[in-house]
């Protein structure tokens, strides 16, 4: 399912604009909108009941990014699109801003042949990965990648890899930003990967002063909830510090120091990082 929004000419050009607005919190494009693992399970399975109408009952299973299912696999080798240098799946009529998601059957079907490379010669994505996490045409160091160290990774961001991150508070765009496949990008069809006004062009200072209570409100029925309050400020104190190694600020130094005695120890540590930066 494609989530791009409806977004003007040019508009990977625009997202890296934002990138240098180091004062600004920006949260990757497929986070924006409504939770995608709501969205697709549920039309996944209204896709099975329309199929156990049409041939009777049958055995299934739905998943959208909710098991260890090798889906970017499975997808490159039954001919949605081949596998990027960057490990996405990338689409001749898509580019690569879509979700997958996927019905698991015990019916038999006919199998369908992959399609074949078309990166050519390509490296885009390899040179512009702020963090290096793309080491080879394939090979992802995940420990690397900031939509893992912003997302799945739980404790302290490793100190050489914060000042890499810049403004990126959830996720990262930038090897799909960059690929030439996604001028063929579609715009998403559903209003739920429509962006929220909370989430996007929002001053990093302003993130930074929810209250647990305002994170969980402006974040229900987003995939941001899941990484929870802490690590919501562990992001933005790196992002933070990162805005006053380019131009020291007061509102933003400001910020920093309200939440010097946070009860999180992660969260005071990568505030004291912040507020030690040198320009």
């Amino acid at each position: 399912m494609d989530y791009l929004a409806a977004t003007p000419e040019g508009w990977q050009a625009i997202e890296f604009d934002r990138l240098q607005s180091s004062r600004e919190g920006i949260v990757s494009l497929y986070a924006r909108g409504r939770d995608y693992h709501k969205v697709l399970r549920q039309r996944l399975q209204k896709l099975a009941d329309r199929i156990a109408a049409a041939v009777g009952p049958f055995g299934h299973r739905v998943f959208t990014d909710s098991a260890p299912v090798l889906e970017v696999e499975l997808a490159a080798r039954s001919g949605q699109g081949w596998r990027g240098r960057h490990t996405l799946v990338l689409n001749r009529e898509g580019g690569s801003m879509f979700f997958l998601g996927e019905i698991y059957v015990d019916l038999a079907l006919p199998a369908t042949e992959p399609v074949a490379d078309h990166c050519g010669s390509c490296t885009a994505c390899i040179d512009v990965c702020p963090t290096g996490a793309i080491v080879a045409p394939y090979r992802l160091d995940a420990r690397r990648c900031i939509s893992y160290l912003t997302i799945e990774h739980a404790g302290t961001i490793p100190l050489e890899l914060r000042p890499l991150m810049g403004n990126r508070i959830y996720g990262c765009d930038d090897c799909q930003l960059v690929c030439p496949w996604n001028k063929f990008a579609r715009t998403a069809t559903l209003p739920d990967f429509a962006p929220r006004a909370g989430l996007v062009g929002q001053p990093l200072v302003a993130l930074f002063a929810w209250t647990e209570e305002e994170f969980l409100r402006h974040t229900e029925g987003s995939p941001i909830r899941r990484i929870g309050h802490e690590r919501w400020l562990r992001n933005i104190a790196v992002a933070l510090g990162n805005a006053l190694r380019r131009e020291e600020d007061a509102q933003v130094r400001a910020a920093l120091q309200a939440r010097r005695e946070d009860p999180s120890a992660l969260v005071r540590e990568h505030v004291g990082w912040a507020l030690g930066v040198e320009r």
